[in-house]
């Protein structure tokens, strides 16, 4: 199929799925030759995640990330896909300042590349959402377990247990009614997200949230078994780590050995 005939992944597609019942298959992804492989493998939304920070750049937290960076990933993303719907993470301190800086940050992303822009915390949040929407940006919010909040949080912890429930499913409808086109439900307990998902208009993307979402999304890293870590809610679909290492072993023998290049590879 050529680019030309390519369908978008649009809002409403998203929308349709959950009135289907069709789960929505979410990856992060931060490079356009990645986005190019998950986009050829179906994937529906591409998230530009803040993960960026500790999965490729090395940082400790996601905390670290700055603006310029996101725009830097996710218009590589926006190149590589054709597909894909694309959203991008607002990252810490874009966003918690005002409603202005909000919006602001937010229109550097969508000129990046994002079709929307995903941002964490529920009702403390709905304000910073309803501006983004009231400005013609869609908005996908993050409750639960919300990274950039670890510290306060007291680590990554599951939140909605015992008598943080009604706290959960009060955020995910002020999300809602903020305007925001979907909501990522991260470390929740299942029967919680589960009653989330059967309340709410809009779809819910899950990470540890069990299986009742409309979807679910995965660090890409862990997913493809890049690093010896994962966490307990993921799960490896391949050990592409441990291909590259044995690529790069590959490579070194060949060049340290003579072995490459030989006639073939010369002009």
């Amino acid at each position: 199929m050529s680019e030309n005939t390519v369908k978008r992944v649009r809002v409403q597609h998203l929308r349709r799925m959950k009135e289907q019942r069709e789960p929505i298959t979410m990856l992060t992804c931060y490079d356009a030759v990645t986005a190019r492989i998950f986009d050829a493998a179906g994937i529906d939304v591409l998230l530009v995640g803040d993960s960026y920070g500790n999965t490729y750049l090395g940082y400790e937290s996601t905390v670290s990330v700055s603006l310029e960076e996101m725009e830097v990933a996710t218009a590589a993303v926006a190149r590589g896909a054709k597909r894909a719907f694309i959203v991008a993470d607002l990252p810490f301190g874009s966003y918690e300042e005002s409603s202005e800086r909000a919006v602001a940050s937010a229109v550097r992303l969508i000129k990046a590349g994002a079709h929307a822009v995903k941002l964490e915390g529920g009702i403390r949040q709905a304000s910073a959402i309803k501006a983004i929407v009231e400005a013609g940006i869609l908005v996908v919010g993050h409750i639960g377990f919300t990274p950039q909040s670890e510290n306060r949080l007291g680590g990554p912890r599951v939140q909605g247990r015992g008598e943080q429930k009604d706290a959960v499913i009060e955020d995910a409808v002020a999300v809602q009614e903020a305007g925001a086109s979907a909501v990522v439900l991260e470390m929740v307990p299942a029967d919680v997200a589960k009653k989330v998902t059967r309340i709410l208009r809009i779809p819910t993307i899950g990470i540890g949230a069990g299986a009742a979402t409309d979807g679910q999304v995965l660090v890409w890293t862990d997913m493809a078994g890049m690093t010896d870590w994962s966490p307990r809610f993921s799960k490896r679909f391949g050990d592409v780590g441990g291909a590259l290492a044995l690529a790069a072993a590959g490579f070194r023998d060949a060049v340290k050995g003579r072995g490459f290049p030989t006639e073939e590879n010369s002009f």
